[in-house]
């Protein structure tokens, strides 16, 4: 940034303070703030190639609960910038980057999707023979390899990132390789599948990494990445829905004219096109992300009242299902799943909010929701402690109820500084600081599970 550019910029943001200030609507500490928030979101624009001048007003009417200060400012003081956006001097070189970054998304995501490729030949899948159960076990836990190097490093090289941040991500990505191929598991134990399940939580912390921009200590940053995430699921999923009914219309037609397309769809196509869509997917997050912000608090509210339901159902027929020790494992694996889908909703709604925010009645609602999900757990921990009391320890219900914690911790404090929002009234602030400095732990644990259980466990 260019001195001249850098005082222009500061002047802008001094006039924008003192507008604010000037209406006695906002406090001076609220003020400083939203000043945080909207230079995290300009060096952020910066990075993905706009001046000064564009950062500047995308970030001032990206700046939620402040939107009606902002957007005016914008509107009274900022009329000639923001007709500057749309003439072709300023979008002639944002198409030439969409197109350039569109291509290398498809490129890097062909290269993903060969790779896996190769590791199914590899390992034996690409022939008519049975591969044998070690090679099955192997590429089981190795999976996420062939994929999250390569995002890893598109949104490196999208975030412009140092040659010193590159090296550090490899070099993770090399420790998590080695931690998932070369002990020796037994194909299918426990310990395996367990690294299976957690070596892609420990590459997701990386890829976060990567997508922070290196920024990992930003709170802003990482609940940008919580967007990213789930914003990245939902495209992925529309992609798959949208996948299978072509390959179900491609079947049609083929056999219409008596020719089976099998062979090169389960050879070709499903293992290059599904490794590929993650990229693809991340592409289209980066490109379309204000559509996908719209639908996020419109998915939270439609899944919060019927999960509210379920839970307190659930809570029903788990105090009707006799002692502890009959309560069948699978009821302890979906009550798992069941406060993740919590957790994830409560990110989901925080992301979509302002920090500025004060809680109203769907945060009561997610309260009741959090509150019923703590009800469970503490069900859940029960049920696993007099397991691990009868039959002793294993790697699995170790894994299990080190999970349960961490979640019943997250989901206390979100119980406990939102009940703390409503009281002084305040803004919803510091519940995104706790759950923004919490969700890089599940990647810490991911990581205990994946390079301590299998020596802890003698790799059963």
């Amino acid at each position: 940034m260019s001195g001249a550019a850098s005082e222009a910029l500061e002047a802008r943001i001094a006039d924008w303070r003192r507008y604010l200030l000037a209406r006695r609507t906002i406090s001076a500490r609220d003020v400083d703030e939203l000043e945080d928030h909207l230079r995290e979101r300009i060096a952020d624009l910066r990075q993905r190639g706009l001046d000064d001048d564009e950062a500047f007003l995308i970030g001032i009417r990206r700046m939620g609960d402040a939107d009606a200060l902002s957007g005016e400012y914008a509107r009274e003081h900022s009329d000639r910038l923001w007709k500057q956006l749309l003439v072709a001097p300023a979008s002639e070189p944002a198409a030439a980057s969409g197109w350039r970054d569109a291509a290398v998304a498809i490129a890097v995501g062909a290269a993903a999707g060969l790779a896996f490729k190769l590791a199914l030949t590899l390992f034996g899948f690409a022939s008519d023979d049975v591969p044998s159960e070690g090679a099955a076990g192997a590429l089981m836990r190795t999976l996420t390899l062939y994929v999250a190097p390569f995002l890893v490093g598109y949104l490196s090289w999208k975030r412009r990132l140092s040659w010193a941040w590159i090296a550090g991500l490899g070099a993770g990505l090399a420790l998590l390789a080695a931690l998932v191929a070369i002990p020796p598991f037994s194909p299918f134990g426990q310990t395996s599948v367990l690294a299976a399940l957690h070596g892609p939580v420990v590459a997701w912390g990386l890829v976060g990494v990567a997508y922070t921009g290196g920024r990992v200590r930003s709170s802003d940053r990482r609940m940008d990445f919580v967007r990213f995430t789930g914003e990245f699921v939902v495209y992925y999923v529309l992609m798959a829905l949208g996948g299978g009914v072509l390959l179900g219309l491609t079947y049609a037609v083929f056999a219409m004219v008596g020719v089976d397309p099998s062979p090169v769809v389960i050879d070709w196509i499903l293992p290059v096109g599904i490794p590929g869509a993650v990229l693809v997917a991340a592409w289209l997050v980066e490109t379309k992300q204000a559509v996908v912000e719209n639908i996020a608090p419109v998915l939270t509210r439609i899944f919060t009242p019927l999960t509210l339901i379920m839970l307190v159902a659930l809570l029903a027929v788990v105090s009707t299902a006799g002692t502890l020790l009959t309560v069948d494992r699978e009821l302890l694996i979906l009550m798992d799943a069941i406060l993740v889908l919590v957790v994830c909703l409560a990110l989901y709604e925080i992301s979509a909010r302002d920090a500025l925010d004060r809680p109203g009645w769907f945060d009561g609602l997610q309260l009741a929701t959090v509150l019923a999900a703590l009800a469970v757990d503490a069900i859940m921990l029960a049920a696993m402690l007099a397991r691990i009391a009868e039959f002793g320890f294993s790697a699995n219900k170790t894994a299990a109820l080190g999970l349960n914690l961490l979640l019943l911790a997250h989901l206390a404090g979100h119980v406990w500084l939102t009940a703390r929002a409503f009281r002084a009234r305040r803004g919803l602030a510091r519940i995104v600081r706790w759950h923004t400095a919490f969700v890089p732990l599940y990647a810490v644990w991911g990581l205990v599970v994946v390079a301590v259980f299998p020596a802890l466990f003698a790799f059963a």
